[in-house]
């Protein structure tokens, strides 16, 4: 297998990895404004993510990253193709990151409100737009032999990659709801319970009409699915069933398994090309005619092989050590050696929360008057 081969192979790993492992992340974020009740379970729902949320971004920097090495000539039609729908993406991960930190720096209500609705949307619209970008790179764009788009913006708004980033957001959504299932407790948990079942079955659909789009409206290839088609399927279903039957460790799994399938189909339906010209055919970017010359590709795959590994591990270390549930309970006790312990800790960090919602001012009561006592003094009753 030719270098260019391996390296779009590679590129469509960083791509799934990116929307499994930041898929609950935009999940989460989406769904905590209308699961949690209150600030404290809006609160836990964030910090259910808080640590590994900035790590799991990574993945998408490394996409953009590869396709510019690896692939130039993709990197530039693409970018340049999408540059004010990317800004828009920007936008939103840089308002999705300030909220973290932000939302509980001032008590008004109105700062908080501004920054929940900025995680909120802001978790929504990355998922959708990234979604809509891919969808178009399989459905084909107007695309001449100098390689450069010819249409305007609203010509990115193709009805199968509209359909593709809402199949995307909602998987999004079902992935965010059965991981909250497994990190909360309470009556935080037994809502997410409820609505991921509901969410997966509107999967079920969304998948269902995705892949047949695509399977035989775009690729024209009957009604025989390929392998990921079958998988994705199975998956979307399998989540579903098993989010209401509670099965939360395997529902979660499922869902990343679904939504890494729907994205691996596209890259496996878009081989050899990498963008579709609706143009003409002859002006396709494929992965020999806009990859880098082979001395840069072996000095890449060096150093992928030396450093993918390492980031795999830490991530899956710092899944392993925040992987207790989050509770808004009381604290409680605390270890031999004084330290909280980690139901403690979660404890009360949920009470925090509502520690920095500064109280409402209150008028003092005014003092019992005084009276005259028989010699004169003043005594109180």
């Amino acid at each position: 297998m030719h270098l260019n081969n391996i390296w779009f192979l590679i590129v469509a790993v960083f791509w799934v990895g990116f929307f499994i492992l930041e898929g609950f992340d935009f999940g989460v974020g989406m769904l905590h404004s209308f699961v949690g009740r209150n600030a404290t379970e809006r609160r836990i729902a964030v910090n259910s993510i808080g640590p590994v949320w900035d790590g799991n971004e990574v993945w998408l920097v490394v996409g953009g990253a590869a396709i510019f090495a690896a692939f130039p000539s993709w990197y530039a039609t693409m970018f340049s193709t999408f540059y004010l729908a990317l800004v828009v993406v920007l936008v939103a991960l840089i308002l999705r990151g300030m909220s973290f930190e932000f939302h509980r720096k001032v008590g008004d209500p109105r700062w908080r409100s501004f920054w929940k609705w900025s995680f909120t949307i802001g978790s929504g619209l990355v998922p959708l737009l990234l979604g809509t970008a891919l969808g178009d790179l399989l459905y084909g764009l107007p695309i001449n032999a100098a390689h450069n788009y010819t249409g305007n913006f609203f010509g990115l708004l193709l009805p199968f990659g509209l359909f593709t980033g809402i199949t995307l957001l909602v998987l999004c959504l079902l992935m965010g709801a059965t991981y909250l299932s497994l990190k909360t407790d309470g009556e935080l948990h037994d809502r997410v319970v409820r609505l991921s079942g509901r969410i997966g079955w509107i999967s079920v659909a969304l998948c269902f009409g995705w892949l047949t789009w695509s399977h035989v409206g775009l690729a024209n290839q009957g009604f025989v699915p390929s392998p990921l088609d079958a998988l994705a399927m199975v998956s979307v279903i399998a989540a579903a069933v098993l989010a209401e039957s509670k099965a939360e460790g395997w529902a979660f799994a499922a869902a990343a398994t679904a939504i890494g399938s729907v994205v691996g189909s596209i890259f496996f339906d878009l081989f050899p090309r990498v963008m579709v010209s609706s143009t003409s055919s002859a002006y396709n970017l494929t992965v020999s005619n806009s990859a880098s010359p082979s001395y840069t590709l072996k000095v890449m795959t060096v150093v992928a092989v030396i450093f993918t590994p390492v980031v795999l591990a830490y991530q899956g270390w710092s899944l392993w050590v925040f992987r207790q549930r989050l509770s808004s309970g009381p604290a409680g006790p605390t270890a031999a050696d004084g330290r909280l312990t980690p139901g403690t800790r979660l404890g009360a960090a949920a009470a925090a929360v509502a520690a920095t919602t500064p109280a409402p001012a209150t008028t003092p009561a005014p003092a019992p008057a005084a009276d005259a006592g028989p010699d004169g003094s003043a005594t109180t009753g």
